[in-house]
């Protein structure tokens, strides 16, 4: 299935109150009728629009988007976009002034050289790179100067594949406010003709969305456009914030009265094969479900209210099987039976009594799987022309059994031999993704993430049903000898219904004048045989007629399918073959100017008369759920521990130390008026010291609250206790999960961190540092802050209120690596020496330096009092 995309806009908005510290909400800003119409805190979004070309599947998208800076001093201005994951950007510029800064595609590891020079001179700013569902986040800011005008530019493709007989283009539309011109614009060109197409929006009336948007299509071409007025815009008649927030999704399909349709421009082809109107092929499945102790609670019903759906589905040719694993392995029959009545009514019963207990036993579970499939075609138990598959679920990593993931994939290769395809769906975040999508890979199927959501079990209902209903197997694609050359993948163990075969490739001779293709496969009935024969100058000719087609789309297209297959081999390749494979997929990213998880696009910016270098890469599907905090400014307590200050004004930060005994609890944060108040524990280091004078320090123990809401956080180096009101709940550090409620977001990490938000304006980052063989310890870091009240206080939140100091008389230290100065801070004058701390928010194994001056002696002159008035007597 393809997505597509939306520019979601948001302003760093800094009025005069923000000179001082304190943010205004764009939010609250909206709504004030005072304001000019699209203008917020000086800053005007006039302009966004979306055009994107399809030709023939392949989609060429650009998203423009135009403001002007009509304050009287400089102001911040983000742009994010949400992308699909199956898409490549291929360019991004900034223009501000008529002065163009482009992004340039380079190597991984050149970019990365680059990126980390400009960290080291302190004046960078990268890229949001988040990974969800059908999207991801590209982000950018820059400053722009009184009456400035801005245009941000970004371009990405990608190959719609077909999905339940349809092409889908996902659209994420929030912009956040009016925008005075606004539109979506979509050209369709498929050379087979378009048979259905449509547009629709979750967030608008089909009176209003009747009003703003027209579709169309005729013959090979079609169009979409969306293009709201600023009354259509608004939430409601008086209102000056936008109800632009929602899916508006696009479909359509093409016509097929050939079940083949091959098309040639310069020397590259493209062939489509998706036959209509074949028997179901019938089907040996074998569900494989984990029934670990991790499984308890939501997911397992979520697991059982899917497979009794499924049932319902299960066609009366089938056989079907189950077979739990825990720490040990169990299954519903000895054998596969035959979907009748009777064993579908029997099947339910099981279903319904499957409980969670125990350890995760992958590699026993698929070996049984494998024998009881390949047993019923030796034994003849299932129809001849029947096709198999294994459907495996699970939530965590192997611990009992055969644990070593390399060992696994060769058991299961080994067994199955090539002859059926397995699937692998990884519930929520929590086990190793990657092993499961080589397995799944090497032995012809896919790996899919299920996310833990409300929705989990009709997640697990559509995959099914995009492979049950199989037309055609060991289907093989082929073309004269010596004819063609760089051909993408061109056999398939199965053709589902709904689905569409793309090979594609270069000829040989570009002089030739016919071309052949053959499409071989198994069906339910009979071998079958399809053949297509086109005539490659008039094929050639009429493509090149239409105007408005970029004119090497197949030429992209070839590209862009033939990296993403050399991506998927290499996953499960070795040694000189997997380098081979990544010489391959990088020359075509770096030729065709796509960014994969090979490159990375560096865009050079201007900032303050200086040039800043962004990063944007392309996440992976098993990166953890992320988290980019803002520029500034931000606070925490790391290390000794070691607490930091930044103080965006001076570009510059102040840190200090605490020395107290262990057990002792300080307050870190304080607020009265919003009941906010974070505490810490502190703990010694474990390792053995010869000189107790030395021993080091850290925070142990978190405490949360939010005495407003009823909610209490505890945050521990083994455990996170979540309490709402009285009611518990305990999370562990080895789980990757979210926690929503209204108003509180609390995300974990597996292992790394955790982000706690309250709201819009209140975030905190917890980073779990496992360094030592008895212990580990916390960091706490405040990202943002600026809806806390002026009565915060804690060693950490008296710094939320703006203040200022001066630094003179640098000289030379006891350390000469290390100079002195005098610093006047809060009306005292301190020595201070110069050094560094490390940020673990981004890097949770070796941190960012972040220079810092230090000031002596527990903070004193530096705090409010002295660091003995910050201790409390618990966590809460």
């Amino acid at each position: 299935m393809a997505s597509a995309w939306w520019p979601c806009l948001a302003l760093a908005l800094f009025s005069s109150l923000a000179a001082s510290g304190f943010p205004r909400s764009p939010l609250r800003l909206l709504g004030k009728r005072s304001l000019p119409e699209g203008l917020v805190d000086g800053i005007e979004i006039y302009s966004t629009k979306i055009n994107c070309k399809v030709t023939s599947r392949f989609a060429h998208n650009v998203i423009t988007t135009r403001a002007v800076n009509r304050a009287d001093k400089a102001k911040e201005i983000f742009f994010e976009a949400e992308l699909p994951k199956t898409g490549f950007i291929t360019n991004f510029t900034l223009t501000i002034d008529g002065v163009t800064y482009p992004g340039n595609i380079k190597e991984k590891e050149v970019a990365k050289k680059q990126y980390e020079k400009a960290v080291s001179q302190g004046k960078t700013a990268g890229l949001v790179k988040a990974s969800g569902r059908k999207l991801e986040k590209f982000t950018v800011s820059v400053n722009v100067a009184a009456g400035s005008k801005v245009t941000f530019e970004l371009t990405y493709e990608e190959l719609l594949k077909r999905h339940k007989g349809k092409y889908e283009m996902y659209l994420k539309i929030h912009p956040k406010q009016l925008v005075k011109h606004f539109e979506i614009d979509v050209h369709i060109f498929e050379p087979q003709g378009i048979s259905t197409l449509d547009a629709e929006a979750s967030f608008i009336t089909n009176d209003l969305l009747g009003s703003a948007l027209t579709k169309s299509f005729s013959g090979q071409k079609g169009h979409v456009s969306f293009k709201p007025s600023l009354d259509q815009q608004r939430s409601c008649p008086t209102c000056t914030d936008s109800l632009l927030n929602g899916d508006f999704t696009i479909t359509y399909d093409v016509n097929r009265e050939s079940p083949g349709d091959v098309q040639i421009v310069n020397g590259y082809f493209v062939h489509f094969f998706a036959p209509q109107g074949l028997p179901v092929v019938p089907k040996n499945v074998v569900f494989v479900i984990d029934v670990s102790g991790s499984m308890s609670g939501r997911k397992i019903q979520q697991t059982r209210d899917a497979l009794l759906k499924i049932l319902e589905d299960v066609k009366k040719d089938d056989y079907l099987n189950f077979i739990l694993f825990s720490g040990d392995v169990t299954t519903w029959k000895d054998q596969l039976v035959q979907a009748t009545p009777e064993n579908l009514q029997e099947a339910r019963t099981f279903v319904k009594n499957i409980r969670d207990q125990g350890a995760t036993n992958i590699n026993d579970a698929l070996l049984r799987a494998i024998h009881m499939l390949n047993k019923a075609q030796e034994e003849h138990v299932v129809p001849e022309r029947s096709t198999s598959i294994i459907i495996m679920l699970t939530d965590g990593d192997a611990n009992t059994g055969e644990s070593r993931p390399e060992k696994i994939q060769e058991n299961v290769r080994n067994a199955i031999e090539g002859k059926f395809p397995l699937y692998n769906l990884g519930f929520g975040r929590n086990m190793d993704y990657s092993f499961l999508e080589r397995m799944a890979l090497e032995n012809h199927g896919l790996a899919r993430r299920i996310y833990e959501d409300s929705d989990a079990d009709l997640q697990l209902q559509g995959f099914y049903e995009e492979v049950a209903n199989p037309l055609l197997t060991s289907v093989q694609v082929e073309y004269p000898d010596n004819a063609i050359q760089d051909l993408t993948q061109n056999n398939y163990q199965h053709f589902y219904d709904g689905s569409e075969i793309v090979v594609a490739g270069r000829l040989v001779d570009e002089d030739m004048n016919n071309f052949k293709a053959d499409v071989k496969g198994h069906g339910a009935l009979s071998d079958l045989l399809y053949t297509k024969e086109v005539d490659v100058k008039e094929t050639e000719k009429a493509l090149k007629e239409q105007d408005y087609i970029f004119g090497n789309f197949i030429e992209r297209l070839w590209a862009y399918l033939t990296i993403e297959q050399l991506l998927e081999k290499r996953k499960n390749a070795q040694g000189e073959e997997k380098e081979n494979l990544t010489a391959q997929a990088l020359d075509l990213s770096l030729k065709y100017h796509f960014v994969t998880p090979l490159t990375s696009m560096v865009v050079t910016k201007p900032e303050d008369n200086e040039d800043q270098t962004a990063i944007a890469d392309k996440p992976g599907e098993d990166a953890e759920v992320s988290y980019q905090p803002p520029q500034n400014p931000y606070y925490y307590v790391d290390g000794d521990p070691h607490f930091i200050i930044q103080v965006p004004e001076k570009d510059d930060a102040i840190c200090f130390n605490i020395d107290e005994d262990p057990g002792m609890v300080l307050s870190l944060i304080q607020d009265p008026v919003t009941g906010l108040s974070v505490n810490g524990q502190i703990i010694g280091d474990t390792r053995d010291s010869s000189d107790s004078n030395t021993t080091k320090t850290y925070f142990g123990k978190l405490g949360i609250t939010n005495a407003q809401m009823d909610f209490r956080i505890e945050v521990t180096t083994e455990k996170i206790t979540l309490w709402n009101g009285a009611v518990p709940t305990t999370l562990s550090w080895l789980d990757t999960v979210m926690v929503t409620q209204d108003g509180l977001s609390v995300t974990i990490n597996r292992k790394k961190n955790m982000v706690i938000s309250f709201g819009q304006g209140v975030t905190f980052v917890v980073v779990l540092h496992p360094v030592w063989k008895k212990a580990d310890f916390l960091g706490f870091y405040v990202v943002d802050s600026h809806r806390m009240s002026a009565q915060t206080h804690g060693l950490l939140g008296q710094f939320f209120h703006p203040f200022d100091f001066e630094v003179s008389d640098i000289h030379p230290g006891s350390d000469p690596t290390k100079p002195d100065a005098i610093m006047v801070v809060k009306n005292h004058q301190l020595t201070v020496t110069r050094g560094s701390q490390k940020d673990y928010r981004k890097d949770t194994s070796m941190g960012v330096k972040v220079n810092c001056w230090f000031v002596h002696n527990n903070g004193e002159g530096l705090i409010d009092g002295v660091h003995t008035d910050y201790i409390v007597s618990s966590l809460f």
